[in-house]
């Protein structure tokens, strides 16, 4: 069954406090996005790998390939929101299986992703979850509340689907409470299913992150 992943990449660093978007910063001497498309392309070297930027940053990352060991991929431009972009993405995307996937998490690990593929080709979709550790509370206007977090799951990517579901999903108009590509899923009316995901599976967004990512980082090349 042929895969595609769908790696987004639009973000511009307003929690990272920098010029450059997050997903160009370095880990150890590498950028973020290509570590990202690394990992799936160690995962599997057959995988279609589409990639989302920006339009005016498509040139910079084609000079910051140069310098790395090449990975082929398609870049799709990217459109004012996420959901604009993965749906240019999904009008030339091959796969039966088509995961998405943030392009600042390059730290899913191979149980992860055959959790998510798996499932997915068995049941429709997949979206991989972990357990909460934090206690939780509730906001109800100017208080709170304690509430009961084996009710949460903390949500990660690769969401991985059926091409003809996730294509069905993506003819549902844009709306501010789209949150994932999940969240479509649901608006038409179809169950989401859920998988075990890896807790270094980390979006990065902040300097602290970053710390994080370089000690991932080391782990994954050793």
């Amino acid at each position: 069954m042929k895969k595609t992943v769908i790696i987004t990449a639009g973000g511009i660093g307003k929690r990272m406090g920098t010029k450059l978007p997050k997903q160009f910063l370095l880990i150890n001497g590498k950028p973020i996005l290509w570590l990202t498309l690394k990992r799936f392309y160690d995962y599997n070297p057959e995988l279609e790998i589409i990639l989302t930027l920006p339009e005016e940053w498509v040139e910079y990352w084609e000079n910051v390939c140069v310098n790395y060991d090449p990975i082929p991929h398609r870049i799709v431009s990217g459109g004012k929101e996420r959901y604009h972009s993965i749906k240019n993405a999904l009008e030339v995307a091959s796969g039966e299986l088509i995961a998405i996937h943030d392009g600042v998490r390059p730290f899913v690990n191979d149980y992860t992703l055959n959790n998510c593929f798996k499932m997915a080709a068995e049941k429709g979709s997949a979206i991989p979850c972990l357990p909460l550790k934090e206690s939780l509370r509730q906001k109800i206007e100017l208080q709170s509340k304690a509430v009961d977090r084996s009710n949460f799951l903390s949500v990660q990517t690769p969401q991985v689907f059926q091409r003809e579901l996730i294509q069905e999903a993506y003819t549902i108009e844009f709306s501010k409470d789209i949150t994932d590509d999940a969240s479509l899923i649901e608006k038409l009316g179809k169950k989401v299913h859920t998988c075990m995901g890896n807790e270094e599976n980390i979006k990065i967004t902040s300097k602290s992150d970053l710390l994080w990512a370089e000690v991932f980082n080391k782990v994954y090349e050793d």
